[in-house]
């Protein structure tokens, strides 16, 4: 291969590694059904199965050991582990262990970004007994981004309904800079889901892609930062390995990326915004919810950049760390620790570093499934057990909203009467961007007896 020809295809797969399909729709091909609440939506798909007793029911471990540890099966050991997103009082460190904070042992909780004045329970909407359509990771994201679910669809396959990236973009004639779907990684077919397999939607309706941790990792650092070129006649050694990265990128899709036909202008913007952010990661200045550090507080902090960057219609961004529950109980409420505090920070920016998203943006929190009931035989450090997500608790969720016209302090659902489906969230998002009914009349949203076609404006 020539030189300037594997150069230019090095170029071509590189960008669609950071960043997926682009197309500039020539206009709205529908009229809006009705009127639109703001200007920007941003879901947070929450965090990687989120167990419903220690989250909205802020049962920390009496709910969560209890039932396995006889001394911990006492209301002493409840408490709000989440303080960002729920009010409630946090445990007593007088009367039961502290370890879900930061520290060797967890001990010291991170200090709230949101005060309860503030919450998003207290500034918003909480749905605290949502069903999920499904007990699995991989259906759950589908759900929330399709309204839909697929029983014969599985893992390493694109969504078979369209997604929600693909109605907005379509309906509301958007390029694809204004639509970004942002992954905690690349594994899981996360990066299969920013559009669908459908005939008459796909790619050239889909989110922009990128995954902070993999394109600003160590790899990436490499590869990409200095935007190194290389030599064909005594350079192929570090070529070959740079094939083998982005080839890996795209394990999971094993086939070529589709034309995604950015316009220069986009191609020339998202290229000033990586290269900041390689800046920014090397002189560790990327912006980051203060006292976390894990994987999904990272991807938090640069979803944060490119919100301020890009001021998308629509953003979308997955956390996972949570999934440690499957092997270490202690582990997995740190995790949901950070991810309320993640979530709290990101609002916070939002409200008060990019103010022409400020007062027009609606946010939504919905994890994609629960866990079980009882836990697996896995121990931790704390001799604490695990949990794994297959039974009917699984299905067990809740979902927030919280900006612009949506209402303040309200609680809807309970245990006696749980009130939406994770499918629901793609209406309510049409619904906010005014083009749920051209949504809706696609016919692929779920409709089951309880009336998942509706948004969750109207379920309040």
């Amino acid at each position: 291969m020539k030189r300037r020809e594997f150069i230019k295809k090095v170029g071509l797969t590189t960008a669609g590694t950071l960043v997926s399909p682009y197309i500039l729709p020539t206009g709205t091909l529908f009229p809006r059904t009705n009127v639109q609440r703001a200007q920007h939506v941003v879901l947070v798909m929450f965090a990687g199965g989120v167990r419903h007793q220690e989250s909205a029911l802020q049962g920390y471990l009496q709910l969560g050991q209890g039932l396995k540890i006889p001394s911990l099966n006492n209301p002493d050991n409840a408490g709000n582990i989440m303080p960002n997103i729920f009010n409630g009082s946090a445990p007593d460190s007088n009367k039961t262990p502290i370890v879900y904070g930061s520290g060797l042992t967890g001990a010291n909780p991170i200090p709230a970004i949101l005060n309860p004045a503030n919450s998003i329970q207290s500034k918003g909407t909480s749905f605290k007994e949502v069903r999920c359509i499904t007990a699995g990771h991989y259906d759950g994201w589908t759900a929330l981004l399709q309204g839909n679910r697929v029983a014969s669809q599985g893992l390493k396959q694109k969504p078979l309904y369209p997604t929600i990236f693909e109605y907005v973009r379509r309906e509301m004639g958007l390029p694809a800079t204004k639509v970004w779907f942002v992954g905690n990684g690349i594994g899981a077919s996360v990066p299969l889901l920013n559009y669908s397999e459908h005939p008459n939607f796909g790619a050239k309706y889909g989110a922009n892609f990128f995954a902070p941790s993999v394109t600003f990792g160590n790899q990436g650092q490499a590869w990409y930062s200095d935007a190194k070129v290389y030599h064909p006649d005594d350079e192929l050694s570090p070529m070959y390995k740079m094939k083998a990265f982005l080839d890996n990128n795209f394990s999971n899709i094993g086939k070529s990326l589709p034309d995604l036909k950015n316009t220069e202008a986009e191609k020339y913007d998202i290229h000033n915004f990586m290269k900041s952010m390689f800046t920014k990661t090397q002189t560790n200045s990327v912006v980051m919810p203060p006292g976390a550090s894990n994987g999904d507080a990272r991807t938090i902090g640069y979803t944060a950049e490119l919100l301020k960057y890009f001021k998308p219609t629509l953003t979308v961004v997955n956390l996972g760390a949570v999934d440690t529950c499957h092997q270490n109980y202690t582990s997995y409420l740190q995790n949901l620790h950070i991810a309320d505090h993640s979530v709290g920070f990101l609002w916070n920016y939002i409200q008060t570093q990019i103010p022409e998203m400020s007062n027009n943006t609606i946010m939504l929190i919905a994890p994609e499934c629960g866990r079980d009931l009882n836990p697996n035989p896995i121990k931790d450090d704390n001799n604490y057990f695990a949990y794994d997500h297959s039974d009917a608790n699984s299905l067990r969720s809740f979902t927030s909203l919280i900006g612009a016209d949506v209402p303040q302090d309200l609680v809807k659902g309970d245990a006696n009467n749980p009130l939406g489906l994770n499918t629901n969230v793609v209406p309510t998002i049409a619904d906010i961007l005014g083009i749920k009914q051209n949504v809706q009349d696609y016919g692929f949203l779920y409709n089951g007896s309880l009336g998942q076609t509706k948004s969750f404006y109207e379920l309040m």
